[in-house]
């Protein structure tokens, strides 16, 4: 105790194993130093040099370790006010011989027989996941589903030369396009699809919906803001009423904080506040059903429990192959147009890009919990939005999300940014392990006590996009939407909320083209929800992932995430409602940008160590474009939206690929502009 008031803290590691006791053990019996006496405390262990060798009387090292968020850490402090003899290389060989004793390990799910339970495969893996997926409704059930999704998600990334075809182009089709197509549209993916689907049915085109599983099941809940699901009501999808009827829950706030025990002074960063984020509270089976009906009344059809197989495209019609699962049957359908909602795993977004689509994800996992938490624990009035309560775990920085829901229901996630890659693909069980196993250091609880309701789990994909055409969506008669077409913003928004905000886009450009016809690669492809000002953010998320087999500073993302949302909650909240929403306009990007530089000037160099100098490059690709189309947009966004209105009888009718293209460039200049403050409206 004499030496608190002078203790140094020298290093801070993260050992990527949940086992701290293996550690702790490791420390005190076979890691040795020489010329000094180890003395074991409970953690870790003292070093002391003897007193006759010793130039620094009185100073010592402590070495501990302990454990959260199911992942060991390490620090070392000097007692004393002088330095320790031998410090550096004793730091330098400690650090060495964990990383050589404790390396990254990524583990793969067992093999399992199908024919067994898959509580008893894989309860000595992951004895947690099966202990309360045991206590949900449909536990058994969602697990399998888990299970193979991990492993056919593992199997396109280990594999991405060489997808699955499941896409062709029959050369002698003539014969089969003297019959019409049976629909204008079929979809394939009924959570995403079903709300396009609905729009695009009540605007009268005749539409299948095909869906793998029971429509309107879903493994994901929703959260959006009213200014966002307005959207909804403009294309005459859903009326005042009907929204309301499908909104479990409205919280008042949203905080956003990330930890911040091991950062700087400075770097401490205040709860940024974003009470019109995310903070409605969806009842997703209800709204699908609501599509649904929707569906059904304008004419439109859903086969679902039908799996699809492969997509002929001739001229004139696709023709799809699918299978009704309950019975083995299958038939051939087929349309004007298909229209791929399969999400991340589609093999058809797969094999139109020479294998994944995509750059990144989020592995996600959580669970709907219908009560059990004690009062006081949390105000169902607010949500956590973003929030880390550790440092880096095991590779990834773990992040939560907390919404509330109808009663006492609290929907929470924990996921991680993540770079696709071929030794680490991302593991939903390990995340799910990890779920049950540090909430109670989240959200004090007692896991026995909570109503499970169901699992929500999956793969979002993000993609690093360079340009407005860098990938493609898009062959002829066919285009992806939703997560199939990694339509993904870097930090809150999935699928569902970037295809919400651009559905009015989405829907007007495909009633075009289905209209006149336009229904070739070279129109399709240009049908999608690119935004500038998005693209130049992908280097925040890039910023969130550790590079697998990299160790980095444990403190180093909570650090860069409490500069940049440091900064937002120091700003009027219409300037953050903007930021997250991907409404940051050029002037505010810049501004943010320097500010953030000159509070952190150690930005850079962690960014470069995180990003690498190809992607850097490849962001400053992006800038130039973001810049260039500022420039544009306020050259042309207060005369050429008046323009299209007063030219579009003539120029529609008579030149349609044109009108298409000048569409496409007027929602690119208007679309994720940033909202005035009501005052200034």
């Amino acid at each position: 105790m004499k030496y608190q008031n002078n203790m140094q803290e020298l290093l801070y590691l993260e050992i990527p194993t949940p086992d701290t006791e293996f550690v702790r053990k490791w420390l005190q019996t076979d890691f040795v130093l020489e010329n000094g006496k180890k003395i074991i405390t409970p953690d870790g262990f003292r070093w002391k040099i003897p007193i006759e060798n010793n130039t620094a009387s009185g100073v010592e090292l402590s070495i501990f370790v302990w454990s959260v968020q199911r992942t060991t850490y390490l620090k070392v402090f000097r007692w004393g006010d002088k330095s320790f003899p031998g410090e550096r290389p004793i730091l330098q060989y400690l650090t060495k011989e964990i990383r050589s004793r404790f390396p990254n390990c990524y583990p793969e799910p067992p093999v399992i027989d199908a024919q067994k339970s898959i509580f008893a495969e894989l309860e000595p893996y992951y004895p947690l996941t099966v202990k309360y997926f045991q206590k949900m409704p449909n536990g058994e059930y969602d697990l399998n589903r888990a299970y193979w999704w991990e492993q056919r998600w593992r199997e396109g990334v280990i594999n991405p030369r060489r997808p699955r075809e499941v896409v062709f182009f029959p050369e002698n089709s003539q014969e089969e396009d003297k019959t019409s197509p049976e629909y204008d549209i079929i979809y394939i993916g009924g959570a995403l699809g079903s709300i396009h689907a609905a729009v695009m049915a009540k605007l009268g085109y005749k539409v299948l919906l095909v869906e793998r599983l029971p429509f309107g099941k879903m493994n994901r809940e929703w959260n959006i803001s009213r200014d966002e699901i307005q959207s909804l009501i403009n294309l005459g999808l859903l009326t005042n009423a009907e929204v309301e009827k499908i909104i479990s829950r409205e919280y008042k706030d949203g905080f956003n904080k990330f930890f911040d025990g091991n950062n700087l002074s400075k770097l401490k960063a205040s709860i940024l506040h974003t009470p019109t984020v995310l903070n409605i509270a969806l009842d997703s089976e209800n709204f699908l059903e609501l599509c649904g009906q929707k569906l059904k009344a304008a004419g439109g059809e859903i086969c679902d429990e039908t799996e699809f197989l492969r997509v002929d495209v001739s001229p004139t019609k696709v023709s799809i192959n699918v299978k009704h699962l309950p019975t083995g049957n299958e038939k051939q359908v087929s349309g004007r147009l298909l229209i791929d909602a399969m999400g991340t795993a589609s093999p058809i977004a797969w094999q139109l890009n020479g294998g994944r689509a995509f750059d990144s994800v989020c592995p996600t996992v959580g669970a709907v919990i219908e009560k059990g938490f004690e009062p006081g624990v949390w105000d169902s009035e607010y949500g956590d939005v973003l929030y880390s309560h550790g440092d880096i775990s095991r590779g990834r920085q773990l992040i939560w999300e907390l919404f509330p829901g109808a009663g006492e229901e609290l929907t929470i996630y924990l996921f991680h940014y993540h770079e696709v890659n071929e030794k680490n693909p991302g593991s939903l069980l390990e995340m799910y392990e990890d779920f049950f196993t540090i909430l109670p250091e989240y959200r004090r609880c007692d896991l026995d006590k909570l109503v499970w309701k169901k699992p929500t789990f999956g793969y979002i994909p993000g993609h690093f996009s360079t340009s407005s055409s860098d990938r493609t969506i898009a062959v002829d008669r066919l285009i992806a939407i939703g997560d199939a077409a990694s339509l993904q913003s870097p930090l809150v928004f999935t699928g569902f909320g970037s295809l919400v905000r651009n559905l009015e886009r989405l829907t007007t450009l495909l009633n075009t083209a289905l209209k006149h016809d336009l229904l070739s690669q070279q129109h399709l492809n240009k049908i999608r929800a690119y935004q500038s000002n998005v693209a130049v953010m992908w280097l925040f998320s890039k910023g969130m992932m550790v590079p697998t087999g990299k160790f980095i500073a444990p403190q180093l993302i909570n650090s860069m995430l409490n500069t940049f949302f440091g900064l937002l909650a120091d700003e009027t909240p219409e300037v953050a409602d903007n930021f997250i929403k991907d409404r940051c306009d050029w002037f505010t990007f810049n501004r943010l940008a320097l500010k953030a530089a000159m509070k952190n000037p150690a930005l850079l160099i962690w960014i470069w160590q995180l990003a690498g100098w190809q992607d850097l490059l490849r962001w400053l690709g992006n800038y130039v474009s973001f810049a260039r189309h500022a420039l544009v947009s306020v050259m042309l966004r207060t005369w050429f939206p008046q323009f299209l209105k007063w030219s579009q009888s003539w120029l529609e009718s008579h030149f349609p690929g044109l009108w298409l293209q000048l569409l496409v460039m007027n929602y690119a200049i208007t679309t994720g502009r940033p909202r005035l403050p009501p005052a200034l409206r």
